[in-house]
């Protein structure tokens, strides 16, 4: 059993309500939406992601044999519900924003329509997918946006939340405009280049430091990046530029070297110069170490000379927003619209499209929030991915998604280029979703 495909990952009380559900007969027809309530701080959009991995696990939904005893022997369940288990399969229609699509507070950018017990049982898996990966993609973006076209590689799956988090970052953030990624599985499964140097571990296993680099390009003649701060990091600079030469006589350039600690401006222009004047002026530098946006735009302001960046722990667990207010909530049932008006939580009923707007030169301007049956100027952003239970098409490559992301942060405002919150981006409910809201709340 694939534990990441199985429809028992899942909360409990989705089990419970479809077995109440089925005894009182509701499954007419269900229309739940994902969104996201508000911007963590500091962020100015979200970018979509996790779409992929939420079709596969629609496509593939069932209760194994195994999931299904097991459920038995707790004794919690009713024959009914297991009969209902033992032939499930999702038969529902699914709308969304594609992956990669900028989006804003309270914009649902996917919508399940289904009978009642199915819809509400996908809930928990589809939160968990849209969730994490929308949160790495729009957290891996602001590295990104001040980068300065420099690449920028994932090196987080050592301090990722489990293996899946650290597979999933390294697609979310390539997604978002990373270079690559050094997470191998990711490159077999996603397509992702690959990127990876060596440890200190390598270096302080030798006696000495110069064995350990020759040692490393004759293992890696193709790959030849070092890391120089293990010990003295300007020492082992000059080490590189000694060892160059009989590296060369055996065709083996370096490709470049690594910095990982300490000052990184400073060690990467005092770095540089010894490499240049050591006749590696093509050797780069990379550098890595508690990197995130916030230093890399320092380090890309200052003018330091790091060709690239490795960027880890941040970015992986989207350290300073590790979580997105997100919610999956009920608009409508049985053609009757829905809405929670809980305190803070209250939500706009029925099923609905954004339509987004932009200026003359083709930046985004605002978006609108509306009825389905409301049709408004600007493009429309959901669109149908999944008809009665089957895919209506493959997903585009991630080298496309990623390129329709770049093409996204061309159309950005200058405000929300920025890494600190400026004004919002203008998200507009239409007249007509304020008046359904409005007649929701008159039969309440």
């Amino acid at each position: 059993m694939n534990p990441s495909t199985s429809a028992l990952l899942t909360d409990l009380y989705q089990l419970t309500m479809v077995q109440a559900y089925l005894d009182q007969e509701m499954e007419e027809e269900a229309v739940f939406e994902f969104f996201v309530r508000r911007l963590p701080p500091n962020r100015q959009f979200f970018i979509a992601a996790g779409l992929e991995q939420v079709l596969v696990f629609l496509s593939d939904l069932h209760i194994t044999s195994e999931e299904l005893t097991w459920l038995e022997q707790t004794g919690r369940f009713s024959s009914r519900l297991l009969r209902y288990l033992e032939t499930l399969r999702f038969t529902g229609d699914v709308d969304a924003m594609p992956e990669g699509t900028l989006f804003f507070p309270n914009e649902p950018i996917l919508r399940v329509v289904a009978p009642m017990p199915l819809a509400q049982l996908v809930e928990t898996r589809i939160m968990n997918l849209l969730n994490f990966q929308t949160m790495i993609a729009s957290k891996a973006a602001r590295s990104v946006l001040v980068a300065g076209g420099k690449p920028i590689i994932d090196f987080g799956l050592r301090r990722a939340h489990g293996a899946e988090a650290g597979l999933l970052a390294a697609r979310a953030s390539y997604l978002a405009g990373f270079a690559g990624t050094a997470t191998v599985l990711a490159g077999m499964q996603y397509g992702i280049p690959i990127y990876g140097t060596m440890a200190h571990s390598f270096v302080q296993a030798h006696k000495d430091e110069t064995a350990a680099f020759e040692h490393f390009a004759h293992a890696q003649p193709h790959n030849v990046t070092l890391l120089i701060d293990t010990y003295d990091t300007e020492a082992a600079a000059h080490r590189v530029v000694a060892l160059a030469p009989a590296l060369k006589r055996k065709r083996i350039s370096v490709k470049g070297v690594r910095l990982d600690s300490g000052d990184l401006a400073d060690h990467a222009r005092k770095v540089r110069r010894i490499l240049d004047e050591g006749g590696l002026q093509q050797a780069e530098i990379l550098a890595s170490g508690n990197l995130d946006e916030y230093r890399l735009q320092t380090l890309v302001a200052t003018g330091a000379p790091i060709d690239s960046f490795a960027v880890g722990t941040a970015m992986t667990t989207s350290s300073d927003a590790p979580s997105l207010d997100c919610a999956y909530k009920l608009q409508e049932y049985a053609g009757r619209p829905c809405r929670k008006r809980s305190e803070g939580k209250a939500t706009w009923p029925g099923r609905k499209q954004v339509y987004r707007r932009y200026t003359d030169d083709r930046h985004l301007d605002h978006d609108v929030v509306t009825t389905l049956t409301d049709q408004q100027p600007g493009a429309p952003l959901l669109q149908p991915v999944m008809k009665a239970g089957l895919r209506l098409a493959p997903s585009p490559p991630l080298q496309e998604i990623r390129h329709q992301v770049h093409s996204q942060f061309a159309q950005l405002p200058d405000q929300l280029r920025r890494l600190e919150a400026g004004a919002p981006y203008e998200v507009r409910i239409s007249q007509a979703l304020r008046t359904l809201a409005e007649r929701v709340d008159q039969c309440l």
